[in-house]
């Protein structure tokens, strides 16, 4: 469990605990991206660490030692995500409930071996396809459309959230304009979406749209897009 526990501190207490023990500090890399048939899946910027006690979005594991613990992994509003660790043999797992796709507690092996990169799947509930922003004056318009990946619950909500800082979600945002109930009834036509900015979000703009299933604690988001 040493090596989780060098790994969880990047700050003093992992170097005054390596100092002690005289042991160099883990130089090793897990990086990957949360994905969905190739494709990266967006979630809400500092999403993994503000889950509260329902902890993070992956969990890492390192069987084989005495405190046997979890290591949380951050994921990033781009769904990526880097972890500074040893070389070791690591167990991960998608924390149930905690993201807008079907759950699923099956353990991935990890081999960490120098840089490693690993992609972590996950099914969606609805995805957000041919997704268009643009932004004319003070005025910005979405469109798109969304497809239902699994049955297994409704759709509660579509929002096209703008932002004055690069970070855009249902948290971070200065306006949004959602649809939900009957405007969702049917999912086989686009939608369109529109927002004025307001007067305090001068110059760029940055904007996103997001789809969350009923039910489902997060929004599953495109990429951020900047508006000049």
């Amino acid at each position: 469990m040493k090596a989780l526990l060098y790994s969880l501190v990047a700050g003093t207490v992992l170097l005054v605990s390596c100092a002690k023990d005289n042991v160099d500090p883990p130089s090793s890399t897990l990086s990957g991206r949360i994905v969905y048939q190739d494709q990266v899946v967006g979630v809400r910027s500092n999403a993994s660490q503000d889950l509260g006690n329902r902890s993070t979005m992956l969990e890492l594991w390192q069987p084989g030692y005495q405190f046997f613990e979890k290591f949380p992994i951050f994921v990033n509003q781009d769904g990526t995500f880097t972890a500074t660790l040893f070389d070791g043999d690591y167990q991960l797992v998608r924390t149930r409930g905690n993201g807008p796709w079907v759950d699923n507690t099956d353990t991935i092996e990890v081999q960490v071996r120098g840089n490693t990169v690993l992609d972590v799947p996950v099914q969606p509930y609805f995805t957000i396809q041919n997704a268009s922003i643009q932004r004319s004056g003070n005025t910005v318009t979405a469109t798109c459309r969304v497809k239902q990946e699994v049955s297994a619950r409704n759709i509660d909500q579509v929002t096209l959230f703008i932002s004055r800082t690069q970070f855009v979600d249902n948290v971070n945002n200065t306006a949004q304009n959602s649809k939900s109930g009957a405007a969702l009834a049917n999912l086989n036509q686009d939608l369109s979406f529109s927002v004025s900015v307001p007067a305090s979000n001068k110059g760029v703009v940055y904007a996103r749209l997001g789809v969350r299933a009923a039910g489902a604690g997060e929004f599953m988001f495109t990429p951020v897009q900047k508006l000049e």
